[in-house]
């Protein structure tokens, strides 16, 4: 190994002194840091540690838990707290807000997806975490549930841990996108992916194609087309994947284009869509755009939307521009009765 290259530590440094920020923000992201190497570490153990199955109990969304999910959550919840840099954290898997109690100085709101794409863990497929950081507003009540309803435009920075072939930690915190990856010999995440661009144009989507008779017209028209490949309008041939964890989704988009799509459909529409807004799409929709794709609904951009609740559910798409900036038109031909 190269022992000039640049660790995630000092790249936050290096962003702190740029933007003449305090020790708080390079001190906040260690104890993500931390609690991302540790739920890895248990990832890895698997079966060996009995992190595998159901943990018997259900979440805020009404979903069975993981064992892993669970171990995630309360790692999470135990390492952010201890710094004393956040005011409060929130989970997908509570549902109220978790108030760090002796953190008079927090400046910081938590928002975070411990363990995304759980139900791969039995079958050693990738899964991550996923974290949104915002301000708490001066004079705020960290404990009210309105002090984190802050549009994604808002968030300080954003990221998400990859555990796959190896484990990853993909960060913006509004200057562009880097990866970094763990040697776990030496303990230390290394910036191995700087500037990630999601390139404009792509041959491949990602959508659960399980669902396609519960599609809205818009969005069936876009896979039709993809599906028809060099003889049908787009003149060329797609390839379709499908991993159902967003982290990994995501992660491919950055290394090679792509779009990703978990629409509203006529299954989930009276819940708002699929994915919750403050721990899944806001963040990935600001690395996205960070690092020069899109971020949708189908509608209206992703970070523009005003949140109505901790537990929210918006359609996402997001990805390669062209491909995203197609999707919204279709949705404007759609609703104006084109």
């Amino acid at each position: 190994m190269s022992y000039t290259r640049v660790t995630l530590t000092h790249s936050l440094l290096d962003e702190q002194r740029r933007l003449g920020r305090s020790g708080t923000f390079t001190s906040l992201m260690q104890d993500i840091v931390t609690a991302c190497k540790m739920i890895s570490h248990e990832v890895n153990r698997g079966a060996m540690a009995g992190n595998l199955g159901l943990a018997g109990s259900e979440n805020v969304q009404g979903e069975d838990q993981k064992k892993l999910d669970v171990l995630a959550n309360d790692i999470f919840l135990r390492m952010n707290a201890l710094g004393g840099n956040y005011a409060a954290m929130a989970s997908e898997e509570l549902e109220d807000v978790h108030v760090v109690h002796g953190s008079a100085d927090g400046r910081y709101l938590l928002l975070f997806d411990p363990l995304d794409g759980s139900s791969n863990t039995d079958i050693n497929i990738s899964v991550g975490s996923i974290f949104s950081i915002l301000r708490l507003p001066d004079g705020a009540d960290p404990g009210a549930k309105g002090t984190f309803l802050q549009p994604g435009a808002k968030q300080v920075a954003a990221g998400y841990a990859l555990y796959g072939s190896s484990t990853m930690m993909v960060l913006t915190t509004g200057n562009g996108v880097n990866g970094f990856t763990l040697d776990r010999d030496v303990g230390e995440f290394y910036l191995t992916h700087p500037d990630m661009r999601v390139t404009p144009d792509t041959g491949e989507f990602a959508i659960n194609a399980s669902r396609s008779r519960f599609w809205e017209a818009p969005v069936k028209r876009y896979v039709d087309e993809c599906l028809a490949g060099t003889d049908g309008p787009r003149g060329k041939d797609f390839n379709m994947r499908w991993v159902a964890s967003m982290v990994a989704e995501v992660h491919r988009i950055l290394c090679r284009g792509g779009v990703f799509l978990y629409p509203m459909d006529a299954g989930n529409k009276a819940k708002g869509g699929k994915l919750r807004l403050m721990y899944e799409a806001n963040p990935m929709a600001m690395i996205v755009e960070q690092a020069g794709g899109l971020a949708s609904t189908g509608r209206q951009r992703i970070l523009d939307i005003a949140p109505g609740g901790l537990h929210q559910r918006v359609p996402v798409m997001l990805g390669s521009a062209a491909e995203v900036e197609r999707l919204v038109a279709y949705h404007a031909e759609y609703d104006g009765g084109r």
